[in-house]
This record gives structure tokens, sequence and C-alpha cells, in this order.
């Protein structure tokens, strides 16, 4: 990081780059306020010295434009590296598998916002849609890995479907990934992702060389209910769970030739409608429709009409488990505001900005944990962030030096032992980025 941030000159001056993974370091700590870094004070024996409250605060103000690209194209550079690491593993590059099938290839991209609620004046802080006050961040997160790949901060009253904002976080997304795994790439998005400009910006990224496929959630319109009204009862078929076995208790069809509202949208947009019985918390807001029906319906719009080499890509109920399986992305929001993004520590945009690219990088740190030293660990190869803290980052261990070597003694009795040690054992051994 040291070789694209400004370096300090003099004694007692702190390199920029230190100063941002030192941060990141801290907040996979646990850290939650800049103040946090004298956590690492605590473990000078593996850290070194650390950078005080005051210099994270003037290296966070300090990053532009041109020092945020900069950062960009060094964390691509060791992204691809880990990548690399991560396909020559045993069970190879982590793809996704939806409804019992291996989507070998795609890499899957989810874009969400999400809401950092502030408690006091802080730039840019404004009243958001819920009612609440504070920031309204989009983000764009790798399905495939947990990443965080790129996340914009925006004011608390951005609008949820800005195209501006969907088409800026998907790029900066796609510039992180390594070329080679920009060929073959899959973007969900809920609700806010269904307008014109964002889904005809989607089909014009397709190329000789790269393949999008996209779908999105649709708000459902009269059009929409004429269309679901018309449909015959054998046009619905089972849903399917994500293990690929069959459920009746919710239905899937397909809406495409039925719905007036597609002539305005790109020729190849595909329409699927599913519905379920509704809960008692939806009961209050159903359409004339689905009190008459009993059942609450929702649409899914894509462009997929199939995937080569996955059978049954082109089925409406393999198709709404792929869209519904866009649903654990809400997983790694929740994971990234434990992460970091609970509070934004700082009254000024641009510190807050920097802590938030600490966030992400953290979010980055623990998920390249997770894929490389703790893959075939059940219990930890997806645990959340309080539990990887308690269960190996905050290690009930002591650290000695003798003899020029150091020595780490951990508690026999400690479950998580010989994870910590494999862990590790692993991790030193990977070859570093050049």
């Amino acid at each position: 990081m040291n070789k694209v941030l400004p370096r300090g000159a003099g004694p007692g001056w702190w390199d920029r780059g230190t100063v941002l993974v030192s941060l990141a370091v801290a907040i996979v700590l646990g850290a939650t306020s800049m103040s946090d870094i004298a956590l690492l004070a605590h473990q000078s024996v593996v850290f070194g010295d650390r950078p005080s409250e005051s210099t994270v605060r003037r290296a966070l103000a300090g990053l532009d434009e041109t020092a945020l690209k900069r950062i960009g194209t060094a964390r691509a550079k060791v992204r691809a590296h880990v990548w690399a690491l991560l396909a020559r593993r045993r069970q190879g590059f982590p793809w996704l598998s939806v409804a019992g099938k291996l989507l070998t290839g795609w890499v899957v991209i989810d874009l969400d916002a999400t809401l950092i609620t502030a408690h006091s004046d802080k730039q840019g802080a404004a009243a958001t849609f819920k009612k609440g006050y504070g920031f309204h961040p989009l983000g764009a997160w790798c399905a495939n890995t947990a990443e965080c790949l790129a996340m914009l901060l925006r004011p608390g009253n951005a609008g949820s479907n800005t195209v501006a904002d969907h088409i800026r976080v998907l790029g900066d997304a796609i510039a992180q990934l390594p070329a080679g795994y920009r060929r073959k790439l899959l973007i969900r998005v809920d609700g806010a992702g269904a307008t014109h400009e964002l889904l005809e910006h989607l089909e014009q990224m397709n190329r000789v060389w790269r393949s999008v496929k996209f779908t999105v959630g649709w708000t459902i319109t009269a059009a929409d209910e004429t269309a679901i009204a018309q449909l015959p009862a054998d046009a619905w078929t089972d849903s399917l769970h994500q293990d690929g076995t069959a459920t009746s208790d919710a239905h899937v069809a397909e809406l495409t030739g039925l719905n007036t509202r597609l002539a305005g949208w790109t020729g190849t947009l595909r329409l699927l409608v599913r519905r379920v019985k509704p809960s008692a918390r939806h009961v209050k807001n159903l359409t004339e429709l689905e009190k008459r029906t009993g059942w609450r319906y929702q649409i899914v719009a894509t462009n997929i009409t199939r995937i080569a080499r996955v059978p049954g890509s082109h089925q409406p109920q393999w198709l709404d488990a792929l869209h519904r399986a866009h649903a654990g992305v809400e997983d790694q929001v929740r994971a990234g505001k434990a992460m970091g993004l609970r509070n934004l520590p700082s009254k000024t945009w641009t510190v807050n900005r920097g802590w938030v690219l600490a966030a992400n990088i953290a979010t980055d740190l623990t998920a390249w944990t997770r894929l490389l030293g703790l893959h075939d660990q059940p219990d930890l190869a997806h645990a959340e962030p309080d539990t990887l803290r308690y269960r190996l980052l905050h290690l009930p261990a002591k650290l000695a030096t003798h003899a020029r070597r150091r020595v780490l003694s951990i508690p026999e009795t400690w479950p998580w032992a010989d994870a910590f040690t494999l862990c590790w054992q692993r991790l030193t051994l990977l070859p570093p980025a050049t």
C-alpha cells in the first residue's frame, strides 16, 4: 500500500499506507472508532508500533480521489493474487451452487444498499427513507467469496434506485476482479435495480468475450396483476429449495408472454412470478388480487434464457431460486456492520469515506482468512465476525521471544487451538504478493 500512497518523511511521520492497513487490522479485531487504534498497542509484539488516533484521522482526511483510485488498483492486484491461490486449492475456486447446480466459471456480484444511523450531526447525514437519520451507502459483494468489492458512501436521502450510483459501484466492483474472471458475470439486484437505464447498461456490457446475465426485483403494478390473473392453473410449478428439492409451499410461473409492460423494455427480458401464502405481517398490505386468490406474488426480471453447461437453467423455478439466493447479501451487509460499518466515527465526510474503505479492506482480510486458512473447518469456514474474533482472533495465548525465536503458548483446553494452529500454518506458507 505504501507504493501507491504518499510516504512520510522525517522522524515521527507515518506512511499513509501503513496507517490504513493498521486501521483495517484494528477493525478486524473489533475497532469501532479511530481511538480504538490503541488496541494494537497491546499486541505490539505481533503488529509492532501503532499510529496514534490523530495520525489515523489525518491519513483518512488525506485520501482524495486520486489516492482512492490508486488504492483500488492495489487492492485489485492483491485480490488477483489471492484468487490465484484459491484456484490452486484442492477444491478449487469457490464457484456458487444454486438449487443443486454449480455455476462453474461465473462470478456473482450482488448489489445492495444499507442504512448507517448517525447519532449526531455529521457531514452528509440526512433523513432516510425509513424515517431515520444517517447515511445510505451502496455496496457490491462477491457471492463466491463474500468479499466487499466496492462501496459508495452516500447521504441518507440518496435514492434507492439511483442509476448513476448503481453503474458506478458496479464498475468499481468489476474493476476489482482479476481479468480472467470478468468473462462470465451474473449481477443480482433487488427492486431498486429495475430501471430502464441500468438494465440497458447491463445488456450493453455483453461482448463477444464477455457474457453478462442479471436478475432484478420487479415492482408489481396493475398491469402485472392483470397478467398474473390470466395464468392458467397448470402454468404454476413447484418452487425449488437451494439444495434442488421441490417444495409445494411456493410456486413459480413464466409471465413473459402475458405482460404488456415488457413492450417498453429490453427485448430479451423475461418475467417470472412467484406465489407464496402470505405471512401475518404481509396480510394488511395485500392487494385485491392477492386477497381474492389467497396468494402473495413477487416478480423477478432476468435476461437469462439459458446458461451454457448448466442443465435446466432456462426453467422458471431454477431462475427463481437463483434470484432468491440474492438474499444472502443481507448476511454480508450484517457482517459489514460488525466490521466497522455500524457507525461512522467522524463528523467529516472525507474521513468517514476513508473509514468505509478501511472497513471494506477489513472485510476482505477476514474473507481471505476463512477461504485460505479455514475452508475445511465446519464451524469456522463461514463464521460471523464476532465468532471469528471470539474463537481465533482474541486467542487467550501468550507470545514470547526466546533465543531469537517467537514462541506462542496456547492453552490446551481452548476448543479452537488446533484450528488456529492449522490456519496460522497455512497462511504463513502462502507465497507473498509481488
